[in-house]
């Protein structure tokens, strides 16, 4: 088995650091000081990724992506955790699940995303249904030959900037021994649409600048030719493309934990109190060398469920204990920064108390803590016929 990286992974690694340090750095306090992204800085950004030829590079080669497998890609996430998410979003990696457009829609919005003349997002969670996907409201019903959906969504990230929203909707229910369950089924849904309405969400402490946004449908009108895969089969297609998702909450939580570690390492290698640098001090050695070793096992069990899809090999469990363990690591990690740095650690003159605030989401969002346990035991226990 290989532990080192290839060239052409070192280059990617190179790469895409280098973008973000230079830049994705240099604009992060304006982000951070008005909660917006200038738009003539996302315009940068994105001309300046499809230049470099990474734009969509999670797509293949036929489509215009860069073909990168899910370990090369995983390394690009690492890379693109270190910066602010509002920035670089404008990276652009379009929706996997856009691999499942048929006939005219593969030239309508897959071929656009992946060129960067259509950007998109992705929407599931309602306020009445986060982790219970079959509990959502927002339903469709047939009418005339059309699809007529009504409901709301919110927590939807990049649909302020997004040209369409890849949609799951409720289209049914199907009476199980286990009670109702309902059929989902994905829609593409072009801004502007009748019936559509796209509004600001909620203020979040964590990552200024990435806005969540709230979806409203009043009788919004669709046709067949509108459904993502086939009617009733959002499921099927959500576990075809969409769980690998995870691998990039892992990853980039991975990037923003080694460099919320450079400043504690730095800080502690400079800061003296007692007559000598408090890396010295138990205290504080003992954390930073808890932090790299909970950081190490947080990437190789990233790139590890990576690789196994790459390879083929089954992977949900892997990449559930991937994210819950490096998410989750990123919050000891960035604690641990803050603790380090004592008092100065609160204050906005470094952005420690930044990455404190982000690192509180990535346990939440695609698939919180607790949903990625039962996965991780479910897996195990099922073939015990437990």
């Amino acid at each position: 088995m290989r532990f080192g990286l290839t060239h052409e992974q070192e280059m990617i690694v190179s790469t895409v650091r280098g973008f973000v340090e230079n830049e994705i750095y240099p604009h992060e306090d304006i982000v951070e000081r008005t909660g917006e992204v200038p738009r003539e800085i996302a315009r940068e950004i994105k001309r300046k990724t499809l230049d470099l030829g990474f734009y969509a590079c999670n797509f293949p080669v036929e489509y215009g992506g860069a073909g990168l497998g899910h370990l090369d890609f995983a390394l690009v996430e690492r890379e693109l955790g270190r910066g602010s998410m509002a920035l670089t979003h404008f990276f652009g990696r379009p929706q996997n699940i856009l691999m499942a457009c048929q006939g005219e829609q593969i030239e309508r919005y897959l071929i656009p995303a992946v060129r960067g003349d259509r950007m998109d997002a992705l929407a599931m969670t309602e306020p009445d249904a986060g982790s219970d996907v079959r509990g959502m409201k927002c339903a469709a019903r047939r009418e005339g030959g059309d699809w007529v959906i009504n409901g709301t969504k919110h927590f939807i990230s990049g649909a302020d900037h997004a040209d369409f929203i890849i949609v799951f909707i409720a289209t049914g229910e199907d009476r199980t021994p286990k009670g109702v369950k309902k059929r989902i089924t994905a829609f593409l849904v072009d801004r502007g649409a009748p019936g559509f309405v796209i509004r600001d969400g909620y203020k979040s402490v964590s990552h200024r600048g990435y806005k969540n946004m709230i979806l409203e449908f009043d009788n919004c009108r669709l046709p067949d030719s509108q459904v993502l895969g086939e009617a009733d089969s959002g499921f099927a297609v959500m576990n075809e493309w969409l769980y690998a998702t995870r691998i990039t909450v892992a990853s980039m939580s991975v990037g923003r934990a080694r460099r919320v570690f450079d400043y504690a390492l730095e800080h502690a290698s400079t800061r003296k109190q007692f007559g000598q640098h408090i890396g010295k001090f138990q205290g504080v050695g003992f954390q930073i060398a808890d932090m790299i070793t909970e950081i190490d096992a947080a990437d190789w069990l990233a790139l590890s469920s990576a690789w196994r899809l790459d390879e083929g090999l089954p992977a949900n469990r892997e990449i559930a204990s991937a994210k819950v363990f490096a998410s989750e690591m990123l919050a000891r990690v960035t604690d641990a920064t803050l603790q380090i740095f004592g008092g100065m650690g609160l204050m906005d003159d470094f952005p420690i108390e930044r990455f404190w605030r982000d690192a509180r989401v990535e346990r939440i969002w695609d698939g919180t803590s607790e949903i990625q346990r039962h996965i991780i035991s479910r897996e195990l226990l099922r073939p015990l016929g437990a």
